[in-house]
């Protein structure tokens, strides 16, 4: 967990009608609400809003958005999201192996997603600064204009969700991963 105050996770009894409605196709998806997603709902809007953001329609595919939220996760140093989408990476087959290497934006297996993780991480690390190589590289291995716009709403996602974990250090309920 972060060193963060934690701030407590809202039950369905705590939130407004909006929310408890999401909570129950949370719990309809999922089978449970995420302790992240729910300390969305102390807000009335900001829960909806951030689902609307988060499931629209990207040109990457599951396994290409696992290895942007693993790579920028690690970046942001969340554990909640790296525990978080390690359980979608196996849930998308990837191994966890394969998992821990993309939390440091790195696909040894596969040289389309090696790209796609290396800068994922370095528009984390430098704030969309990459270099003129690596977005060659981005481009060279396949992806196009639409995939690198897509590439940093997918960005802007994932440092959302880190940074609501970091600011507020609720309680990790995926399973534990190791540090990289």
């Amino acid at each position: 967990m972060s060193t963060a105050t934690s701030i407590k996770v809202p039950t369905a009894a705590e939130v407004t009608p909006q929310n408890q409605e999401i909570f129950n196709n949370l719990n309809s998806a999922l089978g449970f609400v995420p302790n992240l997603y729910a300390t969305f709902a102390h807000s009335k809007n900001a829960l909806g809003n951030f689902l609307t953001y988060a499931n629209g329609e990207t040109s990457f595919s599951k396994k290409e958005k696992e290895v942007i939220d693993l790579a920028v996760s690690n970046v942001n140093n969340c554990s909640y999201c790296q525990a978080a989408h390690t359980a979608m990476a196996k849930m998308n087959g990837f191994t966890d192996e394969q998992a821990l290497e993309l939390r440091q934006g790195k696909a040894s297996w596969d040289t389309k997603l090696n790209t796609l993780g290396k800068i994922s991480r370095a528009i984390a690390e430098n704030r969309g600064n990459v270099n003129e190589n690596l977005k060659n590289e981005f481009f060279e291995a396949g992806y196009n204009e639409e995939n690198l716009i897509d590439l940093v709403v997918a960005v802007g996602i994932v440092n959302t969700t880190n940074i609501m974990h970091n600011i507020t250090g609720v309680e990790v309920d995926f399973p534990a991963v190791p540090a990289v």
